[in-house]
């Protein structure tokens, strides 16, 4: 099955606004995202209404985090009105986790909510969102990978024609990593009440996929002037933090048992 590459894919134009396949996929996964998120909070005996207000923190400063980041570390002029355009790519996913993290952190500091808890319903939506936000990668011409050489591999889902060119399709391996960590999280989040546990297992899970799929990406972004991909190295950051929950929450258990 080849598929061929469409840059931009405009659906249709309301005066200056041009509505995306790419912008509408976004769109889509955050609405998926939130509705989950509404779903799982109310197990938890928390209102959707508290959600709603939480994404109103969230939404914004993920968009604006995933944009920033890119800019930061794309390393090319971009002019004020450009950095807006933000239907035409260049928002990086990681950039938007630290963005919505930033924003959870405010809705938990104002509304004196527990963060972790909050972060615990929050992942599995996450994860649905990212997976379905992935496809639009496709649409928006980024995130695809390096060139494929080997005739054998040259077929989705394994690659894609882009310009002619055969290159593997990371957009499609995501997504699909992201969909096996929604379903994973649903059954975590559905047999454990220790804090923390959904949200190692989000952090854990989607480090690990990134960092190894970041590996074969054709645009990642460097630290610098170095080799290094600065988001194969906050992936592996997140895989840290994500075990250094697990460890805490097993150290805490053992002591509670021990004192009880």
């Amino acid at each position: 099955m080849i598929l061929h590459f469409t840059p931009k894919n405009e659906l249709f134009s309301i005066g200056n606004l041009t509505i995306t396949m790419y912008g509408l996929l976004l769109a889509l996964g955050m609405v998926a995202g939130l509705l989950m998120t509404c779903y799982l909070a109310k197990k938890r005996n928390i209102k959707s209404d508290d959600i709603v207000v939480l994404a109103l923190y969230v939404f914004p400063l993920a968009i604006l985090g995933a944009r920033i980041y890119y800019c930061i570390f794309y390393f090319q002029e971009i002019s004020f009105s450009e950095f807006f355009k933000f239907t035409d790519g260049g928002l990086a996913v990681i950039g938007s986790i630290i963005g919505g993290i930033i924003g959870g952190l405010l809705y938990s500091l104002i509304h004196k909510k527990s963060f972790l808890n909050l972060f615990d319903i929050v992942v599995a939506g996450l994860a649905l969102g990212q997976a379905i936000g992935r496809i639009g990668c496709y649409f928006g011409g980024c995130c695809f990978g390096e060139i494929v050489t080997q005739e054998s591999l040259q077929f989705f889902p394994i690659s894609i024609q882009i310009d002619g060119i055969w290159h593997y399709a990371t957009f499609f391996y995501e997504s699909a990593w992201n969909i096996i960590g929604f379903a994973m999280l649903i059954f975590v989040f559905n047999k454990t009440k220790s804090l923390g546990i959904p949200t190692a297992t989000y952090l854990i899970w989607y480090g690990v996929g990134r960092s190894l799929i970041e590996g074969i990406r054709g645009d990642s972004l460097y630290l610098g002037n170095t080799n290094i991909r600065i988001s194969q190295l906050l992936s592996i950051v997140m895989i840290v933090i994500g075990v250094a929950i697990i460890v805490f929450n097993i150290i805490k258990t053992k002591k509670e048992k021990k004192n009880g």
